[in-house]
């Protein structure tokens, strides 16, 4: 995440090493990300359509510098869950503080931990924290975890109700199954019925 940009470093590959050796250091300087929930938006819109299961990890502070903090609709992170839901990309976060004044404001760190949980709730991921006592010791829990999500997932179809106009509808899943978790995005866009 760059300036509002995903700035992909290496094209989507299945080859592990490969895509370990394109990891970098965030660059860190002040000022050069003014919303990660731009680059997530950006990032999508620019990934090409596939029928593929697609997942995005994103590893922030998620604190969105453009807009602020203490708004539940910041419309950045609000235009992030509908483009991640139109492409049906779940997101996955791990909150590790930024650098700056923001890294240790315990309201923009608040505020950035509750957009990630937000994101990742309504698109079908998760978001992984500790809290606000700094950046994980380790992130090889939380890559566990997500690992184990990706492995136990599962794609459901149904067929939604269209309306006179396009828009969004409540998903709401149940099962009979005792002790399963279920994971989904929280709506789905449906298009409107054709005459």
């Amino acid at each position: 995440m760059q300036n509002g940009t995903a700035k992909v470093q290496q094209n989507l590959t299945g080859d592990h090493a490969l895509a370990a050796q394109s990891l970098r250091l965030p660059v860190g300087a002040s000022g050069i990300n003014g919303s990660p929930y731009f680059s997530v938006s950006d990032l999508i819109k620019r990934w090409p359509e596939s029928s593929a299961r697609r997942e995005v990890l994103m590893v922030t502070d998620g604190i969105d510098r453009y807009y602020g903090n203490g708004d539940p609709e910041d419309p950045y992170l609000s235009a992030a869950i509908d483009d991640a839901q139109r492409a049906g990309i779940v997101v996955y976060a791990i909150y590790t503080p930024g650098v700056g004044h923001f890294s240790h404001s315990y309201w923009r760190t608040y505020w950035g931990q509750i957009y990630l949980s937000r994101l990742t709730d309504e698109t079908g991921g998760e978001s992984y924290s500790v809290g606000f006592t700094g950046p994980p010791v380790n992130f090889d829990p939380y890559l566990e975890d997500v690992e184990r999500h990706l492995a136990h997932q599962y794609r459901l179809t149904f067929t939604a109700k269209p309306q006179k106009k396009s828009g969004w509808q409540p998903v709401k899943l149940m099962t009979e199954v005792a002790n399963a978790e279920l994971v989904s995005a929280a709506k789905v866009y449906v298009p409107a019925a054709t005459r």
